[in-house]
């Protein structure tokens, strides 16, 4: 099976800002979970993958094809969900049903945007600035899987939701992706949510990616443990990963494989790893 999305040596410099060199290549039919602090990168990536931006250096592949030869036809396999709607707030559910209808043409799909609004219940004659988050979160949802695109795009467009949407939209997520032709890159502050739903976590900090590892693979590699100063200066310097020192000793997130039996290590989650790498002490 192809790659869904491939970026070899993509840069960006924005002000002060630079993005890259990134290499990354994301498999079809996965759900990628790109994490890291705010100002990292993320929404960058993802403006460069759509073409909202001119890469300084590198290639960007979609589906094997360069980003700035998509056709208007391969442009439609593409959707995305930023953290707002960008439509005129005084439109209602029905000029914005009508107007995508007629931009997306024969990609439209009648019949699975009815389904989705049966799911959502959005008021078709209310103007959406009066919609609440959830509701906006909600029309972005259907307007993205109304052409049936082979990519998503998220971008932080879960943050600010109550856990009831939330949950929600990691359903709607799971359910596209059983389409092994569809994959999802989701940028989220949330990582409980990603952990729910990830097959791979990509980590950007600084511009750099440090890592994409599976979640599975991510979570087994690392574990915390609780120790006295004595103790950590027995261990293994490759095998501590990041450490914050309290009045009571180390609390230090390290690589199982190099640490002795003998110390306990408690499970680290997504969150935990990337607290430690970016905040933590090496």
């Amino acid at each position: 099976m192809q790659n869904a999305i491939e970026l070899k040596g993509l840069k960006k410099k924005l002000s002060s800002f630079e993005l890259g060199p990134i290499d990354l290549t994301i498999p079809q039919g996965a759900i990628v979970g790109y994490i890291g602090e705010n100002g990292a990168g993320k929404s960058t990536t993802i403006k460069l993958l759509l073409n909202l931006m001119k890469p300084d250096e590198g290639e960007i592949k979609i589906f094997g094809t360069p980003i700035n030869r998509f056709s208007t036809k391969e442009k439609k396999d593409i959707a995305y969900v930023f953290d707002d709607l960008y439509f005129p707030g005084d439109m209602n559910l029905k000029n914005v049903l009508s107007f995508c209808r007629k931009f997306y043409k024969d990609a439209w799909q009648d019949q699975t945007v009815s389904e989705l609004n049966a799911r959502f219940q959005l008021p078709l004659d209310v103007a959406i600035k009066h919609f609440s988050r959830g509701m906006k979160m909600q029309l972005g949802m259907l307007l993205a899987l109304s052409h049936n695109a082979k990519l998503l795009l998220l971008d932080e467009a879960t943050s600010g939701l109550d856990p009831v949407i939330r949950d929600d939209v990691l359903d709607l997520l799971l359910d596209y992706i059983q389409d092994e032709t569809h994959t999802v890159l989701v940028s989220s502050h949330i990582l409980s949510d990603l952990e729910k739903a990830a097959d791979y976590i990509a980590f950007i900090h600084k511009g750099k990616l440090l890592f994409m590892e599976t979640k599975d693979d991510l979570v087994s590699q690392y574990g915390i443990a609780s120790l006295t100063k004595e103790q950590l200066e027995e261990i293994d310097p490759k095998a501590i990963v990041g450490k914050r020192t309290h009045q009571f000793g180390v609390e230090a997130l390290l690589k199982r494989d190099l640490v002795p039996s003998s110390i306990e290590l408690e499970k680290a989650n997504v969150e935990d790893i990337m607290v430690f790498m970016i905040k933590g002490e090496r």
